[in-house]
Order: C-alpha cells, then sequence, then structure tokens
C-alpha cells in the first residue's frame, strides 16, 4: 500500500510539473521609420576668399564665414539615398583685405588697393539670407546615422545689411549699405564627407560690386570663394 501511494505522489508531482505554463520570452519591439528623411538642419564655417581680385590685391589675417538654416529633405527613390533639398537660411561674411573703400569731401565713394603699411586696418562684412537648392546622394539607412554623402546645389542670396570699416591712422571711414554692392548673389556649392566631418566649397558667380573702379581706373570684379567645413544634423 505504501508502494501505490509512493508511485501516486510521484506521478500527481510531474504532472503537475509538465502541465506548468511556459511563457514565451517577450521581446522589446523596435519602430522602425522608413520614410525618415535626412540632414535637415546644417551649420557651416569657412575660410573668406575672393576671386578675380585687382592688381597687388592681398588679404590678411582670417577671413571668417559663418552660415546656418533649414534644408527640407525630400527622397526621390525607394531606399531614400537619392533626394533633392530646398530651405532658407543666413550668412555672415567677413573679409580683412586691402581694397579700401572711404569718402571724398564731396562724399562720393573712392576705392583703392593700398599697401598695408598705409593704413591702420580695413575689413568689410556683409549678412545675407540664403536660399540654396541641392541634390544629394548618401549611402544611408534608417538604422545608422553614420554614412557618406556628396551635396551638390546652387545657393541664391540677398545681402540685406553690409558695412566697411577704414582706420587710415588719421581718420576713420565706415560705410553701411553701400549703394556699390551687388546684393543678389549666386554660385553653386558642393559638400562632402562622412558623417561629421564634412568639407564645403562656393564659388560666387555674381561680383561683388555692380560697376566700382579702383582710382587707377581698374574695374573691381571680385567674386567670392569660401572653403570649409559644414556640419548636419538631422
Amino acid at each position: 500500500m505504501r508502494i501505490i501511494f509512493s508511485c501516486l505522489f510521484l506521478l500527481t508531482f510531474f504532472n503537475s510539473f509538465a502541465q506548468e505554463e511556459v511563457k514565451p520570452e517577450i521581446k522589446p519591439v523596435i519602430k522602425i521609420d522608413s520614410l525618415y528623411r535626412e540632414d535637415q538642419f546644417y551649420f557651416s564655417v569657412t575660410y573668406n576668399m575672393f576671386t578675380d581680385i585687382p592688381i597687388n590685391f592681398k588679404q590678411n589675417k582670417f577671413s571668417l564665414g559663418l552660415s546656418g538654416g533649414f534644408l527640407r529633405d525630400m527622397p526621390v527613390n525607394k531606399s531614400r539615398t537619392v533626394a533633392i533639398a530646398a530651405g532658407l537660411g543666413l550668412s555672415y561674411q567677413n573679409y580683412y583685405q586691402n581694397l579700401t573703400i572711404s569718402e571724398d569731401g564731396s562724399g562720393s565713394i573712392i576705392y583703392g588697393v593700398n599697401d598695408y603699411g598705409e593704413f591702420v586696418s580695413n575689413r568689410y562684412r556683409q549678412y545675407s539670407v540664403d536660399l540654396p537648392i541641392e541634390f544629394r546622394w548618401r549611402n544611408s539607412t534608417y538604422e545608422s546615422t553614420k554614412f557618406w554623402r556628396i551635396y551638390g546645389g546652387v545657393k541664391l542670396s540677398y545681402i540685406f545689411s553690409s558695412a566697411s570699416t577704414l582706420d587710415d591712422g588719421e581718420k576713420t571711414y565706415k560705410i553701411n549699405n553701400n549703394a556699390d554692392i551687388n546684393k543678389f548673389q549666386y554660385g553653386p556649392y558642393l559638400a562632402a564627407g562622412y558623417n561629421t566631418w564634412n568639407l564645403y566649397v562656393y564659388y560666387g558667380l555674381s561680383p561683388l560690386f555692380k560697376s566700382a573702379t579702383t582710382l587707377n581706373g581698374e574695374k573691381i570684379n571680385m567674386k567670392t570663394l569660401n572653403a570649409g567645413l559644414i556640419f548636419y544634423i538631422l
């Protein structure tokens, strides 16, 4: 009898153990946005130069350029590696150079290319609203924020404020919003790089001045050239 009760107890124990519910492992659900967009905010730091410069024109110090803005990313293929983008931004450009801008006794503006020993300091700066339009290629995926990119496009700009300051040692000439400045600027640009670090070059096609000439009669046909780094976010 004792053996029978022992067998019944063991059968009941194993049966209850076998019937114990085994709960499946619950894995977290990761939502993937297959309609992602890339690089919709940008910020750039550049060194500013000029092309088509007058004779004896030189730059000194570091001519800094800063710009930032928003670009609407619009992918055109299913994998979202090719896109077009258009946006709006602001730029600040600063130039240290020896193209002096002053005024004569009648208030007319005078342009000259002077040696650095002939004045104490000379600078030109401008602020503009930018409209960049670009074609984009990248090898990005929705799972990674690190990828190669090549972006090229055209930037249209409107200079809404400009100022030149010349200190010749005897007098300081400050000229704001010079009427000779060509307010509408445009040119192509290229940005390429990996992850955070991207090289950036902009080549201006429109002259900075409308019809200015130096005291020697040379037409000033300078165009801007900016080279540096650009950073994209989101």
